[in-house]
């Protein structure tokens, strides 16, 4: 331990560095800008620690960047944090977690010390209460502007993130890809075609969602993000994204990402999307926003543009281990396969809706079918 978490464990913990206890908890690895997270406990205090660092190299699939508009721009969750753009949702029943420090350290890194919460994850909710969380979403946003005049919100997020997604993607064309037992056992029929289309569309989806209405956004929406605070509120981790989003962006995101990593069957998707769509208008509505509501439906619809890389991923993937979320179990591969191909189908249905909608409200039409 340097001597600068010395500093910070007696600051935050009020004990010897030598007493307190790092546990590793998880976190994307291939992002350049986290060094690690840990839980650490000391007496009868406990806290979380997370890394920012611009000089991570190894296994780094998603580099950091200086440019505070970029998607990953390194220090933005510190900024996040201490300026208390954090806390902006806190009165609509979503928060971040307490700041307890924030430390500068001598190698350039920036060590946050954040309140350890106590509550259940998002990732062991009833359907009740993702749709309680879509609610909530939709009276904060309706509320809260976009935060336009913030130098260090990132801009551009959702073409940027896509267009770094490029694993497989040469096998969305590829029979031979198509035709591996999981993917012939476990996709859909019809959903190459889907995917295939979604991805030659994918510039005109993003323009869509460019144009939309925007919201202040945290554009990491997933169960694994969110936990409850014990008081009925949620606790939104992780604001290393936000920045400016369409509305219905987050909701887009939060909904498919139930599924994709196991914590809802896919069964239960299309059932919770319409009803947690329904919460976030209607929590909309009551924040006093009076805008059309067809552009939410189609912010959140063509927000499947996101999972664009995904279905080219999985042809990739299709021979490898399975490995969850964590890095640490497994998870059986047709399991895994059957769930992400019924919610891939799902998001087809989604991309259908928006290609639909998109010019009733003024929208150029979408590119003809392959």
């Amino acid at each position: 331990m340097v001597a600068a978490e010395h500093a910070e464990v007696r600051e935050v913990l009020n004990v010897r560095a030598d007493q307190a206890v790092f546990r590793p908890l998880p976190y994307n690895p291939g992002n350049g800008v986290t060094a690690g997270v840990w839980r650490v406990t000391g007496g009868d205090r406990s806290a979380v620690l997370k890394v920012l660092t611009r000089t991570k190299e190894t296994g780094v699939a998603w580099a950091a960047s200086n440019d505070p508009r970029h998607w990953n721009f390194w220090r933005r969750e510190a900024y996040v944090y201490r300026s208390g753009l954090a806390q902006v949702w806190q009165r609509h029943g979503i928060r971040a977690p307490r700041l307890l420090e924030c430390a500068e350290r001598p190698d350039g890194d920036v060590a946050l010390w954040l309140e350890d919460v106590p509550g259940e994850p998002a990732t062991a909710w009833s359907f009740a209460r993702h749709v309680d969380h879509a609610h909530r979403l939709g009276t904060a946003q309706g509320a809260v502007g976009a935060g336009e005049d913030t130098p260090w919100l990132s801009r551009g997020f959702l073409r940027d993130y896509i267009s770094g997604q490029t694993t497989g993607q040469d096998l969305l064309d590829a029979d031979e890809a198509w035709r591996h037992p999981l993917i012939r056992r476990h996709f859909p029929p019809g959903l190459r075609e889907d995917m295939v289309r979604l991805h030659h569309d994918r510039a005109w989806f993003l323009t869509v969602m460019e144009s939309l209405p925007r919201a202040l956004s945290h554009l990491d929406q997933w169960p694994a993000n969110l936990r409850s605070d014990g008081t009925g509120a949620g606790v939104l981790l992780d604001w290393a994204f936000t920045g400016d989003g369409a509305l219905g962006e987050d909701l887009g995101n939060y909904l498919p990402d139930c599924v994709f990593d196991l914590f809802l069957p896919a069964a239960d998707l299309p059932g919770l999307a319409k009803t947690a769509y329904d919460a976030y208008v209607q929590g909309l509505r009551q924040s006093g926003w009076r805008g059309d509501e067809r552009l939410v439906r189609l912010g959140v619809c063509a927000s499947a543009v996101k999972y664009d890389w995904l279905t080219a991923l999985m042809l990739a993937r299709a021979d490898e281990e399975q490995v969850a979320y964590g890095g640490e179990d497994t998870v059986p591969a047709g399991l895994r396969y059957r769930e992400r191909g019924l919610t891939l189908a799902f998001l087809a249905e989604w991309a259908a809706e928006a290609r639909l909608l998109a010019p009733l409200l003024g929208f150029p039409e979408a590119p003809s079918g392959r």
